[in-house]
């Protein structure tokens, strides 16, 4: 498929990567917090830029056009479960400025500071540090499938060997850059997605003409099925309680009960506060503001990705009807670029998506390292180490990570199947402790560390063992039912069975967190013009997330119907948004730069 030129395309761009992040080397040096946090001196709008390229990654667009292609505007809806990153909106109202507000480096370590720093908090760091390495091992799997399936079909060598191939040029200049390397090369890489993303939606308007009706092809065991849609019901947003769609897809068709709980997953994943490299660029934030700032930047940015997966989700289609059904919707991305893009363009674009794949591969194992030095080996294996040996850990670390999660991706048969599973059944399984511990001050940290080892546990049993012998309907239930309400139980019998976390260690983190829920044995105590402030806080944000979520949800719908031309529901989707930013204004953002002023008093 690539020509002389394609190829020189692709090497000038790697070995640019590769020489940047070789470059910034001295400057992430200095110490674990510049190599993981980039000394939280980061402008805003450089970690929004970041978030934004990280989250577009090479994987998801794969499995997201595939499903836009296989079932149309539906397909956003199916997305709740992760690609439309809907805890986005929570984390630019309340949990991004929660999560600053901690100054710490990790997730695990956040545990000291919720639970204190004896036996119960340290309990809770190791399982939280353990959980978040598992979740990264398992999401680097599922990136290094789809960039080995994207690259391979190219340069026409075996997927394993194009993913090694991608993943250890990241390795190289994270290991060597850390977090500045990240951020930066993210934000370059984000120029290089926007570049594609013009193009290819610009290149579906003026090719992708969809017949009235026409055929898809969806997974189906070793095989595929044809499903046959007319335009009107495949580009309609209006989502049905049921589908009649064949093959693995199957599982989607008691459509309105499995969006249900994807909406419920997610929002539990919102307001438990997020992990991974998301939450990394929070405890990077200079201020409560630039928390929103960089959260609503990259939500805009963001954005665009869903004219992107619907311009190449199109074209599939068109494909399908002038020459022949591709038979994986997968393969969607090679399989347009391959066919529509020409010489020189096409190896411009190859670059633009390796790009969309090292901005989250990079994010992964930068992020991921952290938890091994910071929370394990620093905290109880050497805490007495040099800053030089804390580097060489976290490059060790990364190195690691990165091996384990490419050897567990020899096991996954497509990317959908891991992505079920991450989104649904571990991140639910890990869920209701991370939110529990934001709004209950009786939870304590051994109710965190069994209810999270519990929904850990479930999470892989149910993949193992449980999954395929149950009808395939009932498939998505079960996958975020057995780990969730496993997880509850073990956070019931942690937290009432041991004592509660000590009051002083409570009452700090309500000082400075300011959390809403039931903290009412702590929010006593303090003066009645403090409490009056919290509330008047605590009332916003929550006003603003109602609006916060459909104003997230209308923007990326609003993608799709323009690429579609469904002008009618573009219209009323446009004046929704218009009436939605000017209900978040008036109560999100014209406050934004007031709420230091609550910190300043206590």
């Amino acid at each position: 498929m690539l020509q002389l030129v394609d190829y020189l395309i692709i090497a000038v761009y790697l070995i640019s990567i590769i020489v940047f992040g070789i470059y910034l080397e001295r400057k992430a040096s200095t110490g674990i917090d510049s190599y993981f946090l980039g000394n939280r001196n980061m402008p805003w709008w450089v970690l929004g830029a970041s978030g934004m390229a990280s989250n577009t990654d090479l994987a998801g667009t794969m499995i997201i056009s595939a499903l836009i292609y296989a079932v149309g505007a539906k397909g956003f809806f199916i997305e709740i479960r992760g690609g439309v990153v809907l805890i986005m909106a929570i984390l630019m109202i309340f949990m991004g400025k929660w999560n600053r507000r901690a100054h710490v480096m990790t997730l695990a370590e956040w545990m000291r500071f919720r639970f204190g720093e004896g036996r119960e908090g340290n309990t809770a760091r190791i399982i939280s540090a353990i959980a978040n390495l598992m979740f990264a091992v398992g999401a680097m799997s599922f990136f290094t499938v789809a960039g080995g399936k994207f690259l391979g079909q190219f340069l026409g060598i075996n997927d394993n060997l194009a993913s090694i191939a991608l993943v250890t040029l990241a390795l190289i200049y994270t290991a060597a850059s850390g977090f500045y390397g990240v951020v930066w090369t993210d934000v370059f890489q984000g120029v290089l997605i926007f570049i594609a993303l013009i193009y290819v939606c610009v290149l579906a308007l003026q090719t992708a003409s969809i017949p009235e009706t026409f055929s898809v092809s969806i997974p189906a065991g070793e095989g595929f099925e044809i499903q046959q849609w007319n335009f009107a019901d495949w580009s309609s947003i209006s989502p049905s309680l049921t589908l009649d769609l064949p093959g693995d897809y199957s599982a989607f068709n008691l459509f309105g009960g499995v969006i249900f709980f994807y909406l419920i997953k997610e929002c539990m994943a919102g307001i438990g506060g997020g992990g991974g490299y998301m939450v990394q660029r929070y405890f990077a934030a200079k201020s409560d503001r630039e928390a929103g700032l960089l959260s609503l930047f990259w939500i805009l940015l963001l954005s665009f990705r869903w004219p992107l997966v619907t311009a190449f989700a199109m074209l599939g289609i068109h494909y399908g009807a002038t020459q022949s059904v591709i038979p994986d919707p997968e393969l969607i991305l090679p399989t347009v670029i391959g066919e529509y893009v020409p010489v020189g363009i096409k190896g411009i674009l190859i670059a633009c998506f390796i790009a969309a794949a090292m901005s989250t591969f990079d994010s992964i194992i930068n992020s991921s390292a952290a938890y091994w030095v910071k929370d394990i080996y620093q905290a109880y294996l050497k805490p007495q180490a040099s800053s030089r040996e804390l580097l060489t850990q976290s490059r060790l670390a990364s190195v690691v990570i990165v091996v384990v999660g490419m050897l567990f991706s020899y096991q996954v048969k497509n990317i959908n199947e891991i992505w079920g599973w991450l989104t649904l059944g571990l991140g639910a399984g890990l869920a209701i402790p991370l939110v529990l511990r934001w709004y209950w001050w009786r939870f304590n940290g051994y109710g965190f560390a069994i209810g999270t080892a519990a929904g850990m546990l479930a999470a892989i049993v149910t993949k193992a063992f449980i999954i395929n012998n149950i009808d395939s309907q009932l498939q998505e239930y079960a996958l975020f039912l057995i780990p969730s309400i496993s997880s509850f139980i073990g956070c019931i019998i942690g937290t009432f069975t041991t004592r509660p976390t000590d009051l002083q260690v409570i009452d700090n983190f309500y000082k400075v967190t300011r959390p809403f829920g039931f903290w009412g044995i702590v929010r006593k105590n303090l003066p009645a013009n403090i409490q009056q402030k919290i509330k008047n806080e605590n009332r916003r944000d929550i006003v603003s997330t109602l609006i916060a979520i459909p104003w997230q949800l209308t923007l990326f719908m609003l993608g799709i119907t323009f690429m579609m031309k469904r002008w009618d529901i573009f219209g009323t989707l446009l004046a929704v948004f218009i009436v939605l930013s000017i209900a978040l204004y008036f109560t999100w953002f014209k406050y934004l730069s007031k709420e230091v002023k609550i910190t300043e008093e206590l």
